[in-house]
């Protein structure tokens, strides 16, 4: 039975590093940025946009430009936020031997 309190101790540990994953990962926030630094957009750990950034010059172009621009920031930070929520959870994965866990997102 000794093997099986392990495995519920180790179960245990798991879920609170979770938790404590969940929490950090809500305080990240990613950046990602188009036409070189004219567009710039960050996003919360939950993926939501918190900022929108863009330079007056970019107003001066067509309004299909600036729609790419603003996408191309957008899907620059969440590629960002991807790779830092997966760094997150690996820290709580990593010594528990859950290879190619992935956080969804």
């Amino acid at each position: 039975m000794t093997d099986f309190n392990k495995i519920l101790e180790k179960a245990k540990e798991i879920e609170s590093k979770f938790k404590e994953s969940q929490k950090k990962i809500k305080n990240i926030t990613a950046e990602g940025t188009s036409g070189g630094g004219s567009v710039k957009v960050v996003l919360n750990g939950e993926g939501e946009i918190i900022q929108l950034v863009i330079a007056d010059e970019v107003y001066k172009e067509e309004k299909t430009i600036l729609v790419d621009l603003i996408v191309a920031a957008h899907n620059n930070a969440k590629t960002n936020l991807k790779s830092k929520t997966n760094d997150e959870i690996s820290k709580a994965t990593g010594e528990f031997g859950i290879p190619g866990f992935k956080w969804p997102l």
